[in-house]
């Protein structure tokens, strides 16, 4: 008689014991949830990489090239002006300027920020970018 109530108060603390062990499980988990998120200017959401059509040259850059190229950063030719453009367009053409934009140059990785660019959006943005300039 004693054995049988002794399983059973060891059934029923075992299983006191795995409720509470589930629920502490949930309070790290909410503990450990991320306090916030980080948004870039002018980047596009991060849900907003569905398909949606064709983009033009200025989409890209609104959702990519803006946070370097409207400013200048870390020596970036800003958009639209032709005195950072001229010197470069006059070293390696349009075409050398796209094929740097393509695999990096300086500070700026590989298709720019661009993760789901093809190489003709990135053209579509540096054709955007030299508006009025050329």
């Amino acid at each position: 008689m004693k054995i049988k109530q002794l399983i059973t108060m060891a059934v029923v603390a075992l299983t006191l014991f795995s409720v509470q062990a589930f629920e502490a499980n949930d309070d790290i988990k909410a503990r450990i949830q991320p306090v916030g998120s980080v948004h870039i200017a002018g980047a596009a959401p991060a849900g907003a990489a569905a398909a949606s059509g064709p983009r033009s040259g200025q989409d890209i850059y609104n959702g990519a090239c803006l946070a370097c190229h409207s400013s200048g950063v870390l020596g970036a030719p800003k958009t639209q002006n032709a005195d950072d453009w001229a010197p470069r367009l006059a070293a390696k053409g349009k075409d050398g300027v796209w094929k740097s934009a393509i695999k990096g140059i300086n500070a700026m990785p590989p298709m720019g920020a661009c993760g789901d660019c093809s190489d003709d959006d990135i053209l579509a943005a540096i054709n955007y970018m030299l508006e009025g300039v050329e």
